[in-house]
């Protein structure tokens, strides 16, 4: 993939992707629910918000198909509908916290 071309429009639906998840409060939510599935009420316990809060943002990211819910008597579930979106996010959150930035990545001189 190394040429990619996008239309205005695709472009601008990345930016939006990117842009829900700029967001602290739901990229914090979409992280709970990266290996799980955890109750809105939980969500806003962990993270110590509002319940309309963490539905407004849970509005949102159900939106744009990031997670799903799941009604089960008065609790609706929430997880990951998206598993591209879940390997990005774990790529970047290895790529900055766990992976090793000693420059071993970096070619030797000389090395291609």
């Amino acid at each position: 993939m190394n040429d990619v071309e996008l239309a205005p429009d695709q472009t601008a639906q990345l930016a939006e992707t990117f842009g829900l998840l700029a967001d602290p409060t739901r990229l914090s939510i979409v992280v709970l629910c990266l290996e799980r599935e955890i109750a809105a009420g939980d969500i806003a316990e962990e993270l110590g918000l509002s319940a309309s809060l963490v539905s407004h943002h849970l509005r949102l990211l159900r939106a744009a198909r990031m997670l799903r819910a799941e009604r089960r008597g008065k609790q609706v579930f929430y997880s990951m509908a998206d598993a591209c979106v879940r390997d990005v996010l774990k790529i970047m959150i290895n790529h900055l916290f766990v992976h090793d930035h000693d420059g071993s990545d970096e070619p030797d001189e000389g090395e291609d």
